[in-house]
C-alpha cells in the first residue's frame, strides 16, 4: 500500500481517516493528524520547527522506524504547510 498523505505538521500518514485531526465542525481534518489538530486547531499551538523535529525523531525511534525513514521524515518537515516560510518578496 502506497501511502500519499502525511500530516502537514509533523509527517505522520493520514491515508486512515481514523489518523486524522478535526475540523471546529467534526469533520476530519485533510491535512493534519488527531496529535497535531483538533477542533480546527493545533494542539500546541506555540510549537517551534525544532521541538517538532526532536518529537518526531523520539516517535519513529520508539517505533523503531529505520533512520533513513526518520531522517528523510526529518528533512520534509520544513516544507510542511505548518513550518513551511514564503519568502517575501520585495518591490523596489
Amino acid at each position: 500500500m502506497e501511502l500519499r498523505n502525511f500530516c502537514q505538521s509533523c509527517t505522520m500518514p493520514i491515508d486512515q481517516v481514523d489518523n486524522r485531526g478535526t475540523e471546529r465542525d467534526g469533520s476530519k481534518s485533510q491535512l493534519y493528524c488527531k496529535y497535531c489538530y483538533q477542533e480546527g486547531e493545533f494542539v500546541n499551538p506555540q510549537m517551534t520547527l525544532a521541538e517538532m523535529r526532536n518529537i518526531v525523531r523520539t516517535q519513529m525511534r520508539k517505533l523503531k522506524i529505520s533512520d533513513t525513514v526518520t531522517q528523510q521524515s526529518l528533512d520534509m518537515l520544513p516544507h510542511l504547510k505548518r513550518w513551511h516560510q514564503p519568502v517575501e518578496e520585495h518591490i523596489w
